[in-house]
């Protein structure tokens, strides 16, 4: 089988591997919390594998070909009497917690890249007559095989968007297994490549859920302000089941808003609802409103908010209102846990220190967090960038490659294109201009218009130099005629020269678009204090910012930023002793949470900007 996932005017994308049908991301159901079911979260039971022993027993193969495998750690097996050879037992083995990943759970898996084999029992009860059943997870970094009572569902290639598998009719009362075989090694031909840096951190990093619907139910829907017509709502539905034929009722609670319509024979429906008088969603003033979509079998609630978002030439609109995005660019990591990031607490964790920043845009880096984060921005006012891992150099020509990030790209879009936090789809980061690239990552944004032409899209860009005029920057990527916003990384004064330069840099562009720095910064270990040419001080960090913002203020079309970074994170190459120590300290908030002083310089800047704008 194949992870499931909504295929109606989506694509779906499979490959062969090994002889096993494989996805490379259907789109997943939505809000997967507003249904029933039951949590399959906490303790599983792992093997660690990696000589992939767990798929098969290599000596009764040897004898017989054709024998079903007694060995393989997905049949979850036991001896049947003392001379049975049973070479594995789940019951004995260590657990890890899921969601979570194995590297910071286990010091022996700190740096282990390769299989581990989880193993969680439950019980649950018979789904009434009609009813269907749905296996859910959040994600699994890189490539999940799931097999359920013996049996395998599929494979699900991609580290950071979610998946399932219809499981109606295959779960009993009790005594069910569930066994999933995650792998993340790295590859070439992947989405991301092998170069990175960041934590590769493996595991089943999201939750896991067994999800209850009807047996037609709603799978995907969207409800936003109509482009050109703010005062009207347009909404979609698409149905899942045998009878895609039904009564649709949308309501908006609180503002008076009702609309219905009949689904078609696939199950969709289309259709506009005036909306003269509901209250805009901004930072100011986050509203989100409660959402009803009924048919006669099911009913799901959503809460969502109502903004506009768009350029007009060098200007962000968000509401008809020029913006200056006041941002930070973040990974899905606690520092203080050293651990990837997964749950509501999280989230508000570090989107909370994104606040107390007085940011009012963050970028999510550099692959797709979890829906949780983008639900907290939606409480709490912060609009976001959210990305997809085309990271460097990856293979711009391989088909099985540009399949693999639209996937990722889709179950994104398709997962987030609720939210009124999220205004930018980003395709990419720093990828080496060519051809080949520019073609892949066009492709990426027609993919992402496709899919929601009501936000902007975006990638950080390649910044040259000219050997002529040493001071100047240019900023011409072939790729920006295809964005809404001119972004780009620049590291003057810390990988490019020193912070006394920066006075002296001038900027051109090729395109008359908003400017949105999405990275600056230096490292610095939080309390080392030295001189401002002293690297990894925090004075040399703040020196940085304090030339750097001078810097950009100069530029006409600036429109924000999203400086690198707001905690440190983990990283492999960094490995200078006793600074970076395996960690990468571009952050303003330190791995044990102390804020450094850089941390204030950009907090007294954005709220100098904000009070000017008001």
């Amino acid at each position: 089988m194949i992870a499931r996932g909504f295929l109606g005017p989506l694509v779906f994308l499979g490959l062969i591997f090994g002889g096993a049908l494989s996805t490379l991301g259907a789109p997943a159901l939505q809000n997967v919390y507003g249904r029933p079911g039951l949590d399959l979260n906490g303790p599983w039971h792992v093997i660690v594998d990696p000589y992939e022993t767990g798929y098969y027993d290599y000596r009764r193969q040897a004898f017989d070909a054709s024998a079903k495998p007694a060995g393989g750690y997905f049949l979850d097996r036991h001896a049947a009497d003392k001379s049975e050879l049973v070479e594995y037992n789940f019951d004995e083995s260590p657990t890890l917690q899921v969601p979570g990943d194995w590297n910071s759970q286990a010091e022996r898996l700190f740096y282990y890249e390769g299989t581990v084999w989880y193993r969680r029992r439950f019980d649950y009860r018979p789904a009434a007559p009609g009813r269907r059943l749905f296996l859910y997870f959040g994600a699994a970094n890189y490539q999940a095989d799931v097999y359920l009572n013996g049996e395998k569902l599929g494979r699900h290639i991609g580290g950071f968007t979610p998946f399932e598998f219809e499981v109606t009719g295959r779960v009993k009362e009790t005594g069910n297994f569930l066994v999933v075989r995650v792998d993340n090694q790295r590859h070439l031909d992947a989405v991301p490549t092998v170069n990175t840096d960041w934590w590769n951190y493996g595991g089943l990093t999201r939750d896991v859920r067994l999800v209850e619907t009807p047996g037609t139910f709603v799978r995907d829907y969207r409800v936003q302000l109509k482009q050109g017509s703010p005062d009207r709502i347009e909404a979609s539905v698409q149905l899942d089941g045998a009878e895609p034929r039904q009564h649709v009722v949308v309501t908006i609670e609180g503002a008076g808003v009702a609309a219905e319509a009949d689904t078609d024979d696939s199950g969709a429906a289309h259709f506009e609802i005036a909306a003269p008088h509901l209250e805009r969603w901004s930072p100011e003033t986050p509203r989100l409103y409660a959402v009803t979509l009924a048919t006669s079998a099911d009913r799901i609630r959503d809460r969502i908010g109502f903004r506009t978002i768009e350029v007009r030439g060098s200007d962000i609109l968000l509401n008809g209102r020029p913006i200056f995005l006041r941002g930070i660019s973040l990974h899905e990591e606690n520092p203080l846990e050293g651990r990837r990031a997964h749950s509501l607490a999280d989230a508000r964790l570090l989107l909370g220190w994104a606040r107390e920043l007085h940011a009012n845009f963050v970028r999510l880096a550099h692959y797709p967090h979890s829906e949780h984060m983008a639900r907290v921005a939606d409480e709490l006012g912060l609009l976001l960038w959210e990305e997809v891992p085309v990271y460097w150099t990856i293979q711009w020509e391989n088909p099985a490659t540009l399949q693999n990030a639209q996937a990722q790209l889709t179950d994104l879009i398709v997962r987030d294109r609720n939210r009124a936090s999220v205004i930018v789809w980003s395709v990419a980061n720093e990828t080496p201009v060519s051809e080949a690239r520019t073609r892949f990552l066009k492709t990426l944004v027609a993919t992402a218009r496709s899919l929601d032409p009501a936000r902007l899209v975006a990638a950080a860009m390649q910044v040259r130099g000219d050997p002529a005029r040493p001071s100047l920057r240019i900023v011409d990527d072939p790729f920006g005629e295809a964005c809404d916003l001119l972004s780009f990384n620049e590291y003057i004064g810390w990988y490019d020269g020193l912070p006394a330069k920066l006075p002296e840099i001038t900027w051109s562009f090729g395109y008359g678009k908003p400017v949105v720095v999405s990275e600056f910064g230096a490292d610095a270990l939080q309390g080392f204090h030295a001189d401002a040419l002293t690297r990894f001080s925090e004075e040399f960090q703040v020196d940085v910012y304090r030339r750097t913002l001078a810097m950009l203020e100069k530029i006409p079309q600036w429109r924000g930023t999203t400086p690198w970074i707001l905690c440190d994170f983990r990283s492999p190459r960094r490995v200078l002793p006793k600074v970076q120590d395996g960690w990468n300290r571009k952050g303003l908030i330190s791995s044990d949470g102390r804020k450094k002083e850089a941390f204030f310089v950009l907090k007294e800047f954005y709220e100098r900007r904000a009070a000017a704008e008001k």
